[in-house]
């Protein structure tokens, strides 16, 4: 590799923010001057066309003023510039200009002026072609063999070739397979059009098959085409060469032989007329352009190649000759003759760096320029070194992007939710059945210490819970301001929240100093709904299909004091019994002991145990913490409900795949519906009316057949949806009870949630079975894991909907299982080691080998039996039986 940089004979820099491409650039003598010199013709995509004649003072000036001749905007994008006869009646050359939709041919002319301007340069329109379709390049030559005029081929962005016979269109035609233009070329002495389709082939079509083949109306071959009648566009030879092409050129050693030479993205190839190859070149770097011209020598051919490292090859067919660098990536390159100057190579980068250079070996020297030397003081740079990292500390403290301590106390957020329900009820649209559905309102107050902008609300709540309005803007806020809004809640569906708390988040942006846009930040606050917004008071019952049992360490509260507004006043003897009946329409029973600590909830529905489960533990915390206690607690010693759980998981995944089934089906029914009107649309446009042989009948069905698989698939989804908030009811249950189980702490219990909750939605694309089973999995080869060999195994990365659910029940199990063993739930890099902490209660530690899990999942499976009754059955001598319920 040569180490010499293109010598800079003439350089400019063309407009500002401008894009230029491989068809930008041209060299000819555009003025017809005759006296052999050629212009730089350059046009660019924001429509400017300049033509530049370089007359540098000395080697290496940039342009002077004298140098543009011409400067004019076009307005509509310049694709490509080509100078040759395109003009009837005469042979001067003339200048084609091909936009994106319209063909324009100028000449160029100049005038002498009166005065030391000089010369005057113009253009003049001599014609212009509309174009129907968008362009993408051009070619030109004297096609059919023609003499003393060029003709123009335009190639549209969808494969069709337009020829234009100077002042009048020709004719049309598509490239049979088109699918993404390619470059283009005409070979004179083969007559024939040379481009790459999307194939990755070279193809080559003669011009007279071009023109005797049948005219291009439409894109599709018509019925008389396929029939055989008329000529039909066939190819003359083909390569594939296995890659894209960049631009393609063509090269006549004499009138006998010509040839083809394609620049691929790392090959770069020469052709035969015939489509052999005669060699080829693979590259070391990706290209950008290539020239190529005739050699000296006989028999060969130079190719300069321009690549995206900023150098130009000179190559003697498959032989590096030269090799220099370039001051930028050039994306066209030509070769011409300037100010008698022959061989001037003149190179094009993408934003307008446009430069006219030689090659050559004179060094460019440079001496930098001596430096005022001085001596150093030591021990004042000392000084002031210190007293700048001060000043820097200093305001780093007191003028950051945002000062620490104000951060919290820029807006505070609060929400109350009132005491009692909407005079008048908000809710509209309901589904819930005969019961009047209320609604509660909540006020959400901003209150604003520092000026904010772009202030938007949004609160969320579970659904089937609704709002009257979600979403409130503000769009600036003065210093020391509050605001209020105001909106309602009820309850939408016939099914129940999994959760009674909304949510209400706040972004917003501060402005600063540094930053007058603002910064973001994002606050929140949480509120909770009341119980009676969903349930009102109900008839205990003393028999239920799903119970358990929660134990307290203190004695058992009177659920009046509890639950204030559910008690029933026929029965206000029966203090400890209490009955819930939620708007969708099942029923919960609570029961406390009279002498032990334990409560009991039950109901017929296993998800329904969720909510008043939750609620009494919250209550009872509450009631305690007024009390002053501060030891109190829960704790669950019952059978986990594990098979009640895996039910709704089979429910939900069931109706997955169901909906997969039905969506599928609906897909067939489609597209057998737009066959048989594709059938019916061919016989109503036939001439000669055909009978319909009962399409009509079948396209009435399959219509039917399509609405009603519609509904199927919008009442699967109703179901699904449903299903998933049952299901996240259950969840949050699963998570309490082994919390309480386990007496596992918050961020313990947070891990849970992160694990079995992760999704606020399910689709169909990710579920809600993939995502917990790849989360449990994670569990247990991590914190919960038996060995380190267990740890070393790799999860798989793509998440799909699993063939049944046996895999994921095993899991959460074998979850169950080694946390009753003693696992920890960490998410700390040392809980990968393996778990030699054992729980209270003499439990035995983790298995450590397959045999031994094997056993582990026949105990888990009788230990997490199907039980209807989950009261306790381990012998509890100290606790005396409920009073007034059946054991």
């Amino acid at each position: 590799m040569s180490l010499f940089k293109a010598r800079d004979w003439w350089s400019t820099v063309l407009g500002e923010k401008e894009e230029f491409d491989q068809g930008c650039l041209c060299l000819a003598d555009v003025d017809n001057t005759g006296n052999g010199q050629d212009k730089v013709i350059v046009g660019s995509f924001m429509g400017y066309l300049r033509i530049f004649d370089p007359h540098p003072v000395k080697t290496g000036d940039g342009a002077q003023a004298e140098d543009l001749l011409l400067e004019v905007h076009l307005r509509d994008p310049i694709l490509q510039v080509e100078v040759g006869k395109f003009v009837s009646g005469t042979e001067m050359l003339h200048l084609a200009v091909l936009h994106s939709r319209k063909l324009c041919v100028y000449s160029v002319s100049g005038s002498l002026g009166n005065v030391e301007h000089g010369t005057q340069y113009q253009i003049k329109l001599m014609y212009e072609h509309n174009l129907q379709r968008t362009a993408c390049n051009m070619t030109y030559g004297s096609f059919g063999g023609v003499k003393g005029r060029d003709l123009i081929c335009i190639q549209s962005m969808d494969g069709m070739l337009m020829v234009f016979e100077q002042e009048s269109y020709a004719f049309g035609r598509f490239l049979p397979g088109s699918l993404l233009p390619g470059p283009l070329a005409y070979s004179s002495r083969t007559d024939s059009f040379i481009t790459v389709s999307s194939c990755r082939q070279v193809e080559s079509y003669k011009y007279q098959v071009l023109a005797f083949a049948t005219d291009a109306d439409k894109r599709q071959e018509t019925e008389q085409q396929k029939l055989g009648s008329g000529k039909r566009l066939v190819v003359d030879w083909t390569l594939n060469i296995g890659e894209q092409a960049l631009d393609i050129c063509i090269v006549s050693f004499n009138q006998s032989a010509s040839s083809v030479f394609v620049l691929g993205e790392r090959n770069f190839f020469c052709l035969k007329d015939n489509g052999q190859i005669r060699f080829m070149k693979k590259l070391d770097c990706s290209p950008s352009c290539f020239l190529p011209y005739c050699s000296v020598s006989e028999g060969t051919i130079n190719t300069l190649i321009g690549n995206h490292n900023n150098m130009l090859h000179v190559y003697q067919d498959v032989t590096l000759k030269w090799a220099t660098q370039l001051p930028h990536i050039p994306v066209a390159v030509r070769v011409g003759c300037l100010h008698d100057l022959k061989g001037v190579i003149v190179t094009l980068s993408d934003d307008g760096h446009l430069q006219c250079s030689y090659l050559g070996t004179d060094p460019s020297l440079f001496q930098a320029p001596k430096v005022e030397s001085r001596e150093l003081n030591y021990d004042e740079l000392d000084i002031e070194l210190k007293e700048l990292q001060k000043i820097i500390k200093d305001v780093n403290k007191s003028q950051g992007v945002w000062p620490m301590t104000e951060r919290e106390d820029d807006l505070k957020v609060s929400a109350v939710v009132s005491p009692n329900f909407d005079s008048v009820s908000q809710s509209t649209d309901v589904e819930v059945g005969a019961d009047l559905v209320p609604s509660v309102t909540v006020k959400v107050t901003l209150q604003n210490r520092v000026t904010l902008q772009k202030i938007r609300l949004s609160v969320y709540v579970q659904p089937p819970l609704v709002l009257t309005c979600d979403q409130f803007t503000f769009e600036f806020m003065a210093p020391e301001m509050t605001r209020t809004v105001g909106f309602s809640v009820y309850l939408k569906g016939s099914y129940l929240p999994p959760e009674l708390e909304g949510n209400a988040v706040v972004s917003y942006s501060r402005p600063t100093d540094r930053n007058p846009e603002g910064i973001p930040r994002v606050s929140q606050c949480k509120f909770r709904l009341p119980l009676k917004l969903i349930c009102l008071p109900g008839q205990p019952s003393k028999t239920a299909s799903h119970k358990l049992t929660i134990d307290t360490n203190k004695s058992p509260v009177s659920l009046l004091s509890l639950f204030p507004g559910f008690a029933n006043q026929s029965e206000d003897d029966q203090v400890n019994v209490m009955g819930f009946r939620f708007l969708g329409g099942s029923r919960v029973t609570l029961l406390a002991s009279k002498t032990s600590q334990r409560y009991r909830i039950q109901s017929e529905q296993f998800e329904d145990l969720w909510l008043i489960t939750n609620e009494l533990i919250i209550r009872l915390q509450e009631y305690f913490e007024k009390q002053g206690i501060k030891d109190f607690a829960c704790s669950f010693s019952g059978s986990m409900p594990l098979q009640e759980y895996f039910e709704l998981i089979d429910h939900h995944f069931e109706l997955r795949i169901n909906g997969e089934k039905l969506e599928e089906l609906l897909s067939e029914r489609a597209v057998q519906f737009r066959a048989i009107q594709r059938r019916l649309l061919t016989r109503f446009k036939d001439k000669t009316p055909a009978p319909l042989q009962h399409l009509d009948t079948l396209l009435d069905g399959t219509y039917k057949q399509v609405i009603s698989l519609a509904d199927a698939v919008e009442e699967n989804q109703d179901n699904l949806f449903q299903s998933f908030t049952r299901l996240k009811s259950a969840t949050h249950l699963v998570i309490l009870l082994i919390g309480l189980w386990q007496k596992l702490s918050a961020d313990q219990i947070a891990i849970l949630e992160a694990a079995f909750l992760p999704l606020q939605q399910d689709t169909q694309e990710l579920g809600w079975e993939e995502t917990v089973d790849a989360a449990i999995s994670h569990l247990l080869k991590t914190c919960l894991s038996k060995s380190s060999k267990e740890q070393a195994l790799n999860l798989s990365s793509q998440l799909s909907i699993p063939k049944d659910t046996s895999r994921l029940k095993k899991h959460i199990t074998l979850l169950c299982d080694r946390l009753a063993k003693g696992g920890r739930l960490c998410l700390s890099t040392d809980a990968a080691a393996p778990q030699t902490m054992v729980m209270p209660g003499g439990c035995a530690t983790i298995p450590e080998s397959d045999l031994e899990e094997r056993s582990v999942e026949q105990d888990s499976t009788e230990l997490f039996t199907n039980r209807k009754h989950l009261i306790v059955e381990t012998p509890m001598p100290e606790v005396s039986p409920l009073q007034g319920v059946s054991e």
